[in-house]
């Protein structure tokens, strides 16, 4: 929600392509068009988070590997600014690191969650660490994230997606689970777990969608056809939930859910 109105941070890129622009999308008569008037940034995989009184807006910008020739690398990149038309670049993560996501707590502190992979988090898990200021925000504190050790198996990966402050104070965490079958294909899912962020005890992950649950549509290459990516939730009152998604790296799509937070609120 931004200046009354509801918008939508759209990754936007050629089927053949990586080369990604993050566009701010708006309702019209059930159609999603672009928002004039705010920035394109040159991301894939956008996120928004608000700290003070600044918005922040995030993604993955990918550019030529310089140790591995003909292949990309990238990292995360983050924006802010008191306005969405006027954004500046102030902080980046670690190399070769997606999946960073910010909230800011009720005692002001910045709650990090993060990705590392390699020898620290093997295929891709799940991490975090709390800021006392956004200044803190730089790749030496993100690396020195603390791992959820018990969130995959050592063939699965996955990462945090958006992070919700639950009416008791713990953290409900938006996630996506993944793993590759036998001929190379990926299959992703949409998941969460609750946080404890005083006691540091977590939930299990839970499968909350999966690509069967949306309407069939393009994928960008084949091994992507079972892949559903979490993008946002929007929690209602009556105890469901809007759960968008990018589907087969092609697609936007939305489903009604059972709200996957309520469970933790008890």
């Amino acid at each position: 929600m931004w200046n009354n109105e509801i918008l939508i941070a759209g990754r936007v890129e050629a089927r053949d392509s990586e080369d990604s622009t993050v566009i701010f999308f708006i309702e019209k008569n059930g159609v999603w068009n672009k928002r004039e008037g705010y920035p394109e940034l040159k991301l894939q995989d956008p996120f928004i988070a608000k700290v003070n009184d600044e918005i922040i807006v995030g993604g993955v910008e990918i550019y030529d590997d310089p140790e591995r020739e003909g292949e990309l690398a990238y990292r995360t990149i983050f924006y802010k600014g008191k306005t969405l038309d006027k954004l500046e670049r102030f902080a980046k993560g670690p190399e070769r690191m997606k999946d960073i996501r910010l909230l800011q707590l009720k005692s002001k502190d910045i709650l990090v969650f993060t990705r590392p992979q390699g020898k620290i988090g093997g295929r891709g898990k799940i991490a975090y660490t709390l800021l006392k200021d956004i200044r803190e925000l730089n790749p030496e504190r993100i690396e020195q994230a603390a791992v959820l050790e018990e969130q995959f198996y050592e063939e699965e990966w996955g990462g945090a997606n958006e992070l919700h402050l639950l009416k008791n104070g713990k953290i409900g965490v938006l996630s996506h689970i993944a793993k590759f079958d036998e001929k190379g294909n990926r299959h992703y899912y949409a998941s969460n777990f609750c946080f404890d962020v005083h006691k540091k005890e977590y939930s299990p992950i839970k499968i909350i969608a999966v690509r069967d649950d949306f309407q069939k549509g393009a994928a960008k290459r084949p091994d992507l056809v079972d892949v559903i990516f979490s993008g946002g939730l929007v929690r209602q009152p009556d105890g469901t939930a809007k759960l968008y998604v990018g589907v087969s790296d092609a697609e936007a799509h939305a489903a009604i859910i059972t709200d996957p937070f309520l469970e933790y609120e008890v």
